[in-house]
Order: structure tokens, then C-alpha cells, then sequence
């Protein structure tokens, strides 16, 4: 793999690229072992212990806490962060706060302290991610960053599957499934594995990435931060219309993602679809996210951003049209590949598309900007399931009505795409 990717890559590019080959690590864990393990130590009958419904609203509060943080303190960092010489240190101190509260969270036993833990390396590793975004215009240069994007995407979900089998094979050797190890020893190594992994893979990152675009220190710099992002909003909303539009465009479509993403498991549910081989399923859509991912980084180097974009909103309009026949679990199969093969490539170009039209010396502080719109997702989309299914609809038409979304996303993606750029 890295041989493939040395001969492709400059050797910082391929620095940035191996962060998201670890971080995805921790997110792949945080979308399906690590409820299951808090549910463990949360549910039961002995004091302290809570009813299955109450840990479901209190992990659901927990996550919505984490987005509430990461929105409001993402532009701030961001913005103290484009100082000379200051996004290094800001990223490997959320890395490292990340890395360390994975690993302690194998050792708790307790659900509510597991509970502030998870939080707390949830909240860092967001803001890891907000710092590394925004480094792509300090590691490659403007007609690579698709590419550049890609690859990290691409990467990151086939090389996030390394630490994710060896922890879904002592999840399978606990008490749960076979039982020949402990609870505390399936946890352990599980949360351990996933953060040695995301600390040895970010490495060369902390060695090669040098900060190329900056502004200049000031007294009272981090007093003035609130104006400025203020100022920043303002200019969005009045002179910078390519990003203002760009932003609503990502918000709508990437809200769709969102939600199909976070309900995937619900949707089969619904359909009373076998729960292993959904997960089958969606195992082998990790490996279609990644093949897809590399093609679109083919791509890039004959399209345009706006079009190869504009490619995965029809994807994913047709993916949700698709939905209102769904029946089969081989059915439910060809809509999570339909997904897999826009899913890396429409979140790569956006990053990307978003790197180019933004102040260079700012990527911090914008890119806390796009994070609240990325942190958004599903919020909107999830709201028209619930919506659908309390007035009696399927989940089937639940999914076709997030076409509206990817609609209204390519049409102001192309209201964005013909406006002036101010950078």
C-alpha cells in the first residue's frame, strides 16, 4: 500500500494522507463497538445501572453535546490556529488528548465516566480533523488537492479495517459472542489497538507538515478572534457568495449523506433484514468506498471539482429513488454500494472544492466555519424520517424524500459554481 502511494505522492502529501488512515480507525470503532460497549456497562439491574432506554437517550445526548462543542469552539481554534507557526501545535495537542482518551476509555468500568471520556476524544479528534482540513493548502498545491483528497479518503476507509478486524475479533472471542476473554480484556484491546494504530500512523504528518500559509502574530491576538470571525461571517454573507453559496450547497447535500449514513442499520431494521448480513454488507461497502475513492482521484485529474461533484449528487438522487423499492437484503446490497461509490468522493471534492476557494492564510478559521455545516449533517434529514414515520410512512419513502436534498445541493453548487472566486 505505501509503496503504491509513494510513487504517487510527495512524501508530506502522503504524511496527510496516513491521518486519515488513523483517525478513520477511531471513527469506524466510535459508529459501531463503542456504543455496544457502553450499553454493556450502562444497562442491568445492580446500583448505578440504568434501563435500556435511558442509556439509548443518554449516549443520544452525549453525541449531541460533542456536536454542540465542536460547532461552537471549531471557528475559534481554527482562527487562533492560522498564526504562524501555531496549526502544528493546536492539531497534535487535539491528537494527542484523542489518542489518550481512547486508550483510557479501555480501562473504565464505569458507564458515566466511560461516558466523559468518549466525549472528551470525540470532541478532540473533531477538532484534530478541523486542523488537519485545512493543512491541505499548506501540503500540495491547488491543482493536486482533489487527488490529494481523495487518496485520504480512499485510504482511510481500507486501511481504518486493520485495527477494526483485529478489535471485531476479541469483540468476538468475549463474553457476548464466544466467551474465552473477559469483557474489560475485549474493551481493552479494542480501544488499545485503534489508538496505538492513530498515533503510529500520524507520525510522519507531526514530522513533515510545516505551515506555508499564515497571518502574523498580534498583541491580544486571541481577544480579537471573536471579531474577526464575525467580520468573516459577515464577508460570507455579502462579498464571498462563491463560498456562501458553496456552504448552503454542502449543508443540503452532505446532510443527505449524513442521514443515510446514520440510519443505514435503521433502514434495514425496518425492512426486517438479517442483522449479520447487513453487516456483511456494509463491511464490503468499505472496500467499494475505497476502489471508488481512487477512481475519482483519476478523475479529478480530468474533470473539473464542480462536476465530478455534481456526479455523486446524481448518484446519490437515483440511491434515494432506488430506496422506494427496497425489499431484499440483495436489494438493501446494490443501495449501500450505490452509496460506497459517491460516499469518500463527494466528501474528498468537497474538502477539496472548499480549499480552493478560501483564503489560504485562514483555511483554520474557515474550515470551523465548514465544520459547523459538516457537524449539521443528518440533523435536517433525520428530522423528515422521523417525521415520515410518525405519520405512518415507510422507511422506503422516508429515503426517497431525501432527493429534495440532493435537488436543492446541485442546484446551488451551480449558483456557487458561477460566481466570482475573492481569492
Amino acid at each position: 500500500m505505501l509503496r503504491k502511494l509513494k510513487e504517487k505522492l510527495t512524501p508530506t502529501e502522503l504524511a496527510w494522507v496516513l491521518y486519515d488512515v488513523g483517525n478513520s480507525a477511531f471513527t469506524m470503532l466510535a459508529c459501531s463497538l463503542i456504543p455496544i460497549w457502553f450499553k454493556s456497562l450502562a444497562i442491568g439491574d445492580n446500583p448505578g445501572q440504568i434501563s435500556s432506554d435511558k442509556a439509548t437517550a443518554i449516549w443520544a445526548a452525549g453525541i449531541s453535546i460533542v456536536t454542540i462543542v465542536v460547532a461552537l469552539i471549531g471557528p475559534i481554534c481554527g482562527a487562533i490556529a492560522d498564526h504562524k507557526d501555531t496549526k502544528k501545535i493546536f492539531f497534535q495537542t487535539a491528537m494527542f488528548i484523542g489518542v489518550a482518551g481512547c486508550i483510557f476509555n479501555g480501562f473504565t468500568s464505569n458507564w458515566l465516566l466511560f461516558l466523559i471520556v468518549f466525549i472528551i476524544s470525540k470532541i478532540a479528534y473533531s477538532c484534530s480533523l478541523t486542523f488537519y482540513d485545512s493543512m491541505l493548502n499548506d501540503v500540495t498545491t491547488e491543482e493536486r488537492m482533489d487527488e490529494v483528497s481523495s487518496y485520504g479518503y480512499a485510504w482511510g476507509y481500507i486501511g481504518s479495517c486493520i485495527p477494526f478486524t483485529i478489535a471485531l475479533v476479541f469483540y468476538i472471542l468475549g463474553p457476548d459472542m464466544v466467551g474465552l476473554v473477559s469483557g474489560f480484556v475485549s474493551k481493552l484491546i479494542g480501544f488499545s489497538v485503534t489508538a496505538i494504530w492513530w498515533l503510529i500512523v500520524t507520525i510522519p504528518l507531526l514530522r513533515n507538515y510545516k505551515q506555508l500559509n499564515y497571518v502574523e502574530k498580534e498583541k491580544g491576538a486571541i481577544t480579537k478572534v471573536f471579531a474577526q470571525i464575525v467580520n468573516t461571517l459577515k464577508r460570507i454573507f455579502t462579498t464571498e457568495k462563491k463560498i456562501f453559496f458553496f456552504l448552503i450547497a454542502f449543508f443540503l447535500y452532505i446532510d443527505g449523506v449524513g442521514t443515510i449514513i446514520d440510519n443505514c442499520i435503521n433502514i434495514g431494521t425496518d425492512l426486517g433484514l438479517n442483522t449479520v448480513g447487513q453487516v456483511v454488507v456494509l463491511l464490503a461497502t468499505q472496500v467499494v468506498a475505497w476502489i471508488f475513492a481512487l477512481i475519482f482521484a483519476r478523475l479529478s485529474k480530468k474533470f473539473d471539482t464542480v462536476t465530478l461533484l455534481m456526479v455523486c449528487i446524481i448518484g446519490y438522487f437515483f440511491v434515494c429513488l432506488y430506496a422506494l423499492t427496497l425489499k431484499h437484503l440483495w436489494q438493501f446490497a446494490i443501495m449501500a454500494f450505490g452509496v460506497g461509490m459517491f460516499q469518500g468522493s463527494i466528501q474528498s471534492l468537497s474538502r477539496s472544492y472548499f480549499s480552493k476557494i478560501i483564503p489560504a492564510e485562514n483555511s483554520g478559521e474557515y474550515f470551523g466555519i465548514y465544520d459547523i455545516f459538516a457537524k449539521g449533517a443528518s440533523f435536517l434529514g433525520s428530522a423528515v424520517i422521523a417525521a415520515v414515520k410518525f405519520a405512518g410512512g415507510t422507511i422506503n419513502i422516508a429515503v426517497g424524500c431525501l432527493t429534495v436534498f440532493f435537488f436543492l445541493g446541485g442546484i446551488f453548487l451551480k449558483i456557487s459554481d458561477k460566481q466570482k472566486s475573492t481569492r
